[in-house]
């Protein structure tokens, strides 16, 4: 289906087309673009314009672009400048849509919920979801842009590293209902407390449509200023979920490789499966399917779709290697989200194994907030912990010496450390910051005694 005409996209971006061009979607990659993409030439650590030939072998339709480009191979739209010209699509694709519209942020679990959300929406039609975790300056106004015309729901997650961000981004987005999925210390280092944390997420409520609805999470400390926060933007409607509130996780049990979850989702019980386990994918389960009943959605046909959910790459996600059992949580980390993996660790049978990287932006407080993971790794009986990286030097020193398995200073450095001593029946956690590379011992894994 076409996404955009010239035409269409002169008129959103005020740009000039060198000839008449047809595009199916947007790009700002050449590696991942599609056969009929619009390449959007940013300007970034490297140049767009210089891979706008590279895009139009690639079969793109068309390039945005904000400098002359002589000989291209392909139809220009020239604008002003590329970030705005995308910024520009992305407003006529929101203003172009019917399509119930689903925003979602937080400190953990953004990526998470929303991939629950597309699973939930998909059951009920025709659902355009952000990519991976595209969720800032450029990435929410690619993954609107790229919003098909016939779409009947739409979810975005939306991100922040400062204040401001937030505000910014879902001012496109214009969603239906807003969803925060928890506050906890995340880029301390820009906001130097929890508080403003809560009001940069908090930001998201600014942007609901009239009559929109907020969700935020009960059991956080912070539900309170979320509360004053929703009432200040004049939100109509908010709703609370959690282990109260009118959305609440009543139960979650084992079930095969997932679990089976109840709760009562604004009046409507829900008993259903879902294909991953643990507490916090439970909670991000009832707060998807009360987006979900605020949108207006079939809140038992979206949760019957939760069977064939699996945990991400880099977030949960599960794999055996030579007889270990894995769970990659390599691609972030902040102190909630280790508590959480920690937490379906103790789960797990023989013996448990935490390979640990370095949570970073954490700020002046970082060597407190790593050696306090401590005491979420003896509540889920961690046999052996594997350490890396500067900050968690602090966690190695607050271990008792029965859990230090080893430490070094960098991840690859680890590893050897951790294959030499893991064995066959282990359920290893690997967990930490991207920037803290675990993804290089979660490879390693994939090797060892192999």
């Amino acid at each position: 289906m076409t996404l955009w005409t010239s035409v269409e996209a002169e008129a959103a971006t005020l740009g000039s087309a060198s000839k008449s061009f047809v595009v199916r979607g947007l790009s700002i990659d050449t590696r991942t673009l599609k056969e009929g993409d619009l390449f959007v030439a940013l300007k970034g650590e490297r140049d767009g314009h210089d891979f706008v030939n590279a895009a139009f072998e690639a079969k793109a339709g068309a390039a945005l672009v904000s400098r002359s480009l002589p000989g291209s191979k392909g139809p220009l739209l020239s604008v002003a400048d590329t970030q705005r010209g995308l910024e520009d699509l992305a407003r006529a694709a929101r203003a172009r849509s019917d399509a119930k519209i689903l925003a979602v942020t937080g400190s953990a679990g953004k990526t998470t919920t929303k991939e629950i959300l597309r699973l939930c929406c998909n059951a009920l039609g025709r659902t355009h979801a952000s990519a991976a975790s595209y969720n800032n300056h450029w990435g929410v106004p690619l993954s609107l842009a790229s919003l098909p015309r016939d779409a009947e729901y739409g979810v975005f997650e939306i991100g922040m590293n400062h204040a401001g961000e937030i505000r910014n981004l879902v001012s496109f987005v214009r969603p239906h209902v807003a969803l925060i999925t928890t506050i906890a210390p995340a880029h301390l280092e820009f906001f130097g407390s929890c508080e403003a944390i809560a009001d940069a997420k908090s930001e998201i409520f600014e942007g609901l449509l009239p009559g929109g609805a907020a969700l935020i999470p009960s059991g956080s400390p912070y539900a309170e200023r979320l509360l004053a926060r929703a009432a200040q933007s004049q939100v109509g409607r908010v709703v609370r979920f959690g282990h109260a509130g009118e959305a609440k996780l009543l139960s979650f049990m084992p079930d095969g490789a997932g679990m089976r979850v109840k709760a009562d989702i604004l009046g409507r019980a829900v008993d259903c499966l879902v294909g991953a386990p643990g507490e916090h994918i439970a909670m991000n389960v009832v707060a998807a399917l009360a987006a979900v009943s605020l949108a207006d959605g079939d809140v038992l046909n979206a949760a019957a779709a939760l069977k064939d959910f699996t945990a991400l790459k880099g977030r949960g996600a599960r794999f055996d290697a030579n007889g270990i059992h894995v769970i990659d949580e390599s691609y972030n980390a902040n102190p909630a989200s280790m508590t959480a993996a920690l937490a379906l660790l103790s789960t797990a049978q023989g013996r448990k194994l935490a390979v640990l990287g370095d949570m970073l932006e954490m700020g002046e407080g970082g060597p407190a907030l790593h050696a306090a993971l401590a005491e979420p790794i003896a509540a889920a009986h961690t046999d052996l912990v594997f350490a890396s990286g500067p900050q968690m030097k602090a966690l190695w020193d607050a271990l008792p010496a029965a859990r230090r398995g080893a430490y070094a200073e960098n991840s690859t450095a680890l590893a050897p450390k951790l294959t030499s001593v893991v064995r066959p029946g282990d359920t290893v956690l690997v967990k930490g910051s991207l920037g803290s590379r675990m993804a290089v011992i979660v490879e390693a894994l994939k090797g060892a005694n192999g």
